[in-house]
């Protein structure tokens, strides 16, 4: 079975008109611009150094690279988290770093950020997990009513809606994960390590939801030791070693 997923999406991902697409959106609009950021703890501890990259319309990025690389940190000033030690970061034309922090709320609603542990609300339902990322945006029950069934029904959970999230397997809670995500209309998806807990077949099948999510014009941005979903999607790949970038190939493999 997770062969087959593993053909179907090695089909999916050489559309060629999306290929197109992708590279040419990329070239001429950047979304997403690091310039010469670094990030230190301590005098000894230099998370990230000197990295500058760009991002652009409808691209699918992998970021990889060992345990210690510095893929967490750059997550983390990508969400503004926390403040680079130096450099600039900008997300549509703006610098992240200088967001006032009644801002940052604002900011992370345009940011969809998946996680490998699911970070559902127990003893809540599929709905109830969803609803939630409205209801702490002030939505009003007739929005919610209306639009979390849609995006539950985008991640292939229609049939669980009413299902609590300890009765759900490991991909199900992680779909969950993404249609919270979703609620917002992101325009960038980042997916930290959201395959890490799961079997073969739920791993494919995620993949292939990011993917699904990406050619409707999302950014996403997926953090993976998986050397085989890497190669397979054969899209663009960053790869981070001791907090520098070492690598940056447009179709590229995984890179250690």
């Amino acid at each position: 079975m997770a062969h087959d997923l593993n053909l179907k999406l090695k089909e999916a991902v050489r559309d060629k008109t999306v290929n197109i697409t992708a590279e040419t959106n990329a070239a001429n609009n950047t979304v997403i611009e690091f310039k010469n950021v670094s990030k230190f703890y301590a005098a000894n501890v230099k998370a990230l150094k000197d990295v500058s990259f760009k991002i652009g319309i409808g691209e699918f990025i992998s970021l990889v690279g060992p345990s210690g690389a510095g893929k967490s940190t750059l997550i983390k000033l990508l969400t503004a988290a926390e403040a680079p030690t130096s450099g600039e970061i900008y997300v549509a034309g703006r610098d992240i770093t200088k967001l006032r922090k009644s801002e940052i709320p604002f900011y992370h609603r345009k940011v969809g950020v998946i996680f490998q542990d699911f970070k559902l609300l127990p003893r809540k339902t599929v709905f109830e997990n969803v609803s939630f990322a409205l209801e702490v945006a002030d939505a009003t029950n007739e929005e919610i009513r209306e639009k979390v069934p849609n995006i539950i029904e985008i991640v292939g959970l229609t049939s669980r809606i009413n299902a609590l999230s300890e009765e759900l397997s490991g991909g199900e809670k992680q779909r969950v994960s993404i249609a919270r995500s979703l609620v917002h209309n992101p325009k960038l998806l980042i997916a930290d390590e959201p395959t890490g807990n799961l079997d073969p077949v739920s791993t494919w099948e995620i993949i292939e939801l990011l993917f699904k999510i990406n050619k409707q014009g999302t950014i996403v941005i997926l953090a993976t030791h998986d050397k085989e979903v890497v190669d397979t999607l054969e899209r663009r790949v960053i790869s981070l070693r001791e907090g520098s970038i070492v690598s940056d190939q447009q179709k590229g493999k995984y890179v250690l």
